[in-house]
């Protein structure tokens, strides 16, 4: 599997592109810019999706789903939210097809024009807060709280697997409040689910914060996010939640009587995660030997290869591994025994090793009758000896190890990698020739922002909430500064 696989250092775009599709996790597609996620990869998802799906549920949050088609005019009613999408959005013009006599091809029935075009949903905001004002009346109706989990469009001109795509799939909550502080609370909630979510599952540690009003999703009055560090320097954004205000709420005139039974506009939340943090746990674990995996989330934690040379030393081992088999998976451990003989062992090790699987036991006749396994964990590639009685809890405990050493291992890089810059050239060199996260202050204007950006393509990734007061000056200005904020290039 590694043989003519690019290494980190040589081409890391490359790099990324070989393990996604080498590793059999998604493919392009003959439509373009979009992909097509493979069985293994899209395994991974699922294993994403039901964490999560279930942490949205104990928040008090309520599935649904509401149409891929949104009529063009429901964009126009928030003006900022169709501004910000209006680049992005693919159109239906027509609703049928008809076969061209001439041609012998199909072409589109000039008779079967839309009245109105449909929008493919690039997001949900606006025909889901069609829906509410149907659904809320009155404060008895509140808070409403709504996940969807469904694919949206984004017509993306460059595409890269997982990380930016024409089409992908996520999840976006949408919730209703009775008050600005409840939604605030909510936006805040959520975002922090995101962070237990990625830091405890995906092993890859976060900075939370807050968006510069430029960076804000279009039509919120506030985004928190949280934003994580590739091992390339550059920083990816995973996942964020909105304060919209009551934007929305006006937009689509949802109103409720409060307990005054005064008529008042309800107050907006939104929030979501998609596929791109598939990207985000390549990138953060990924080695030059492949996928890494952490455990939590890994279609496959561990894969037993039996080494024989005859048919009778195979019933043995395989016996014996049953028996393993059995007993990993009654402690929710996911197991896979490969006594597949079209393979060789060592194409077999190659393969899980390229494929992530967090660890690999190895049982011959002479593991037999020691009555111990070869373990090989994926993380470091060391090797020891594991006994095979009370295998189980031992196994468990080394998934917990390597779940732990990805996370401090990805830690102590980005704090490797966090700079304090002083000056404009100094901040100019540690984006050129070191990368990470850069602390820099800034003197709050928009126009500041996107000089910088324009300057350096660094933008500013997040105003960290546990970010302190400090005096200083704009590294491009010179204008006072009362805080540092988060710059770094980024995907």
């Amino acid at each position: 599997m590694a043989k003519n696989f690019t290494k980190r250092e040589e081409n890391y775009s490359q790099w990324y592109n070989d393990i996604v599709q080498r590793a059999d996790l998604a493919e392009n597609s003959s439509v373009r810019g979009c992909m097509v996620i493979k069985p293994y990869g899209y395994s991974i998802w699922e294993n994403m999706r039901d964490v999560l799906d279930k942490m949205f549920k104990e928040t008090g949050h309520s599935n649904a789903y509401f149409p891929l088609f949104i009529p063009k005019s429901f964009l126009s009613r928030e003006a900022e939210h169709v501004e910000g999408f209006a680049k992005e959005c693919a159109v239906v013009t027509h609703y049928r097809l008809k076969a061209d006599p001439e041609t012998h091809t199909v072409v589109v029935d000039p008779e079967a024009k839309l009245e109105e075009e449909l929008i493919v949903r690039p997001t949900s905001e606006t025909i889901i807060w069609d829906s509410y004002k149907n659904w809320i009346h009155s404060y008895r109706d509140l808070p409403l709280l709504i996940n969807q989990w469904a694919n949206v469009v984004r017509w993306e001109m460059r595409t890269r697997l997982f990380l930016r795509t024409a089409e992908f799939l996520w999840q976006e909550g949408h919730t209703a409040h009775a008050t600005s502080q409840e939604a605030i609370e909510e936006s805040e909630r959520m975002m922090n689910v995101y962070a237990d979510f990625v830091e405890n599952y995906m092993a890859v540690p976060v900075i939370k914060g807050v968006k510069s009003p430029n960076e804000r999703f279009a039509g919120a009055v506030e985004t928190f996010c949280i934003e994580a560090l590739m091992q390339d320097g550059k920083a990816l954004q995973a996942g964020t939640s909105h304060f919209l205000g009551q934007n929305f709420a006006k937009a689509f005139d949802v109103k409720f009587l409060d307990k005054d039974n005064t008529l008042q506009y309800v107050w907006a939340t939104s929030w979501g995660v998609s596929t791109r943090l598939i990207g985000a746990l390549i990138m953060a674990h990924s080695d030059d030997n492949g996928l890494v995996l952490p455990p939590k989330l890994a279609p496959i934690q561990v894969v037993i290869v039996p080494i024989y040379k005859s048919p009778e030393q195979l019933a043995q081992i395989s016996e014996a591994a049953g028996k393993i088999v059995a007993e990993l998976k009654e402690k929710g451990i996911s197991v896979k025994y490969d006594d597949d003989d079209s393979n060789r062992p060592g194409w077999k090790f190659n393969e899980y090793e390229f494929k992530g699987v967090p660890v690999r036991l190895v049982i011959g006749p002479r593991d037999l009758e020691e009555g111990t396994v070869e373990v090989t964990r994926r993380d470091t590639l060391e090797k020891s000896t594991m006994q095979i009685a009370g295998i189980a809890e031992k196994v468990n405990n080394l998934l917990d190890a390597i779940q732990k050493n990805l996370f401090t291992k990805a830690l102590n890089y980005r704090s490797e990698m966090t700079t304090k810059a002083d000056t404009w050239d100094e901040f100019c060199d540690i984006l050129d020739n070191k990368g990470g996260f850069v602390l820099a202050h800034w003197d709050g204007t928009t126009e500041t922002e996107v000089a910088i950006k324009e300057k350096t393509k660094a933008t500013i990734r997040a105003i960290a909430l546990d970010s302190v007061p400090e005096e200083g000056k704009c590294i491009l200005t010179g204008k006072p500064s009362h805080k540092r904020v988060i710059f770094a290039r980024s995907y």
